[in-house]
């Protein structure tokens, strides 16, 4: 879509229905396109085309006008995808009229004022009272309700994901049972997000996760219907540990799920596992054991460092850091999976706390031994916190003060923090389409309030693209993109290395103004009158002209 390749998009939709697609999900969120358009525009496409119109939709959108746009180009029955009580009650009972009014059902997201519901526990609550409202306060018919309780990721590293299979299992079960008529429907690619690039265990894990939640009376499931792996095709050793992590979510069966995954993934540092460990370096001895997450020599590797680095923080910046940024590439290349990540990060803390007595020994009555303080927020409007709270934990992991505020965190508040504790770097996240916007206005605050913070943006729908575009221009601040959470620790020691600093902002800097001389579409226009109409690239980087980046030249 954002190509313009409309005839191909439609092909790819159309294939869906051959594949086996019983209803076709069409989201169009996206930072850098005009998704009510196009969602207009697709629609009537895929209306004139025999193969997509008889299938039914799912219109997709986080953002209310996207779906009332997509519900006028329709003339069957749709799905609604989707509604939540995140913003309160009045707000969730309106629209949810509009979408009955114009004929559609409706998917609930199990998400309330509280933020995403996790448990079981919540799961159940959440989605009893959206019943209740709907039911008892619209007389919203129940067959056109569908509940989705949150496909949460499993096997991060973190013990507290485990269960969030079986919690999706039982809720499932509890929903069907005492909600009468309501459906549960579930994203299931979320499931497995832990493995991407290992496609074949994504797939497996899918299987064998839809075996057990459709006969806890799962009816509906967003899926890659072209998938080719069915229950009875995964291998036995993975088929046994993952009937055992969704019957009963044991960490066990999750650290088993992890080793299984390890066995394909190459960790790029195997060539010298065979030699002697005296034989090779320390400081490459400490890099591999970052990227293993092997802690097993550490303090051994990091009492010899101590003899060739003259300084404690040359360890950490220099063959530990490594270590991480090697960690970076290879979950960028698919060649290493979360929990492996979230297993590096408990290293590099572990190699932090050891060398800490000397660290502030070297600071000489220092207040502080942290790497730096940093101040979290998911923006206002978004309640997902999963990927945050992972990314916490590496930056725990990697020595820095971490600040949470939370989630649905309105602009002002994060402006308030950070004036009462400074913070060093501010990183802001979200997973939907309305938190690019709210990013952008956070940032636009806080330069008016006169806070130069670093910012690093991250979470699903942030790009390197957007963030140039609509981000870094509405403030002085650096800004910088994340893309995932392995990439934290490198960007803050980057920022907060004053040997490192200006060149790295400088290097960002150069590479957002390439995006935007690529991205530039308008050009200076004179009128008939003769009077000047300037390009929008020009009106939003004039800070940067004005501040002798270009050297004299003309940012065209």
């Amino acid at each position: 879509i954002k190509g313009k390749s409309y005839d191909e998009a439609l092909a790819i939709a159309g294939r869906q229905g051959r594949d086996g697609a019983m209803v076709i999900d069409v989201n169009m969120d996206d930072g850098m396109i005009d998704a009510r358009a196009e969602m207009a525009r697709f629609l009537n496409l895929m209306a004139s085309d025999p193969e997509t119109a008889r299938v039914p939709w799912m219109i997709d959108s986080s953002r209310f006008e996207v779906i009332e746009a997509a519900l006028k180009c329709i003339q069957g029955k749709p799905i609604v995808n989707s509604l939540s009580l995140k913003e309160g009650e009045e707000i969730f009972l309106d629209r949810a009229r509009r979408v009955r009014d114009m004929g559609a059902a409706l998917v609930v997201m199990a998400f309330d004022e509280q933020g995403q519901a996790a448990s079981f526990d919540r799961k159940v609550e959440v989605c009893r009272r959206a019943y209740r409202l709907l039911t008892e306060r619209l007389g919203f018919d129940p067959h056109d309700i569908i509940f989705d309780p949150n496909v949460l990721t499993i096997a991060t590293g973190m013990k507290e994901h485990d269960s969030y299979a079986l919690d999706f299992i039982r809720a499932t079960r509890c929903l069907r049972d005492n909600l009468p008529h309501a459906h549960v429907s579930g994203g299931v690619s979320n499931l497995s997000f832990s493995f991407r690039g290992n496609n074949y265990l994504r797939e497996a894990m899918h299987a064998v996760f839809l075996c057990h939640a459709i006969r806890a009376g799962l009816d509906m499931a967003i899926v890659n219907p072209s998938s080719t792996v069915t229950y009875s095709d995964v291998d036995d050793e993975l088929r046994r540990v993952l009937d055992e992590l969704f019957a009963d979510g044991s960490h066990e069966a999750a650290t088993s799920l992890g080793r299984y995954a390890g066995q394909d993934s190459s960790d790029g540092v195997t060539a010298k596992e065979a030699c002697d460990r005296p034989a090779i370096p320390v400081a490459e001895r400490l890099l591999n054991a970052i990227v293993k997450g092997d802690g097993e020599f550490l303090t051994e590797d990091l009492t010899e460092a101590a003899g060739t680095f003259k300084r404690a923080i040359d360890i950490i910046e220099g063959p530990l850091m490594d270590g991480v940024s090697r960690v970076g590439t290879l979950f960028g290349e698919g060649k290493m999976f979360l929990p492996q990540v979230v297993k590096t990060a408990r290293v590099m803390k572990q190699a932090v706390d050891i060398l800490k007595p000397r660290i502030d020994a070297e600071k000489s009555g220092s207040s502080t031994s942290t790497a730096g303080r940093i101040l979290f927020a998911t923006v206002k409007g978004d309640v997902h916190d999963i990927g945050k709270n992972i990314v916490s934990i590496v930056l725990e992991c990697n020595n820095y003060d971490v600040i949470d505020l939370g989630v649905m965190v309105p602009a002002e508040r994060i402006v308030d923090e950070a004036i009462r504790h400074k913070p060093d770097i501010i990183c802001l996240s979200g997973l939907i389409t309305p938190s690019l916007g709210e990013m952008a206005n956070v940032a636009e605050k806080l330069d008016k309030a006169g806070i130069g913070t670093p910012l690093i943006v991250g979470g699903a729908t942030t790009s390197k693209v957007h963030t140039a575009l609509k981000i870094a221009p509405v403030t002085k601040a650096p800004v910088i993109h994340a893309a995932d959470a392995s990439q934290n620790p490198i960007i803050a020691a980057r920022l907060l290395n004053p040997d490192t600093k200006d060149d790295y902002i400088r290097k960002i800097n150069m590479e957002y103004d390439q995006i935007r001389l690529g991205r530039q579409t308008t050009r200076t226009c004179f009128s008939d009158r003769g009077s000047q109409t300037t390009s929008r690239f020009a009106v939003v980087d004039e800070r940067r002209l004005c501040s002798g980046q270009y050297r004299g030249k003309s940012p065209r």
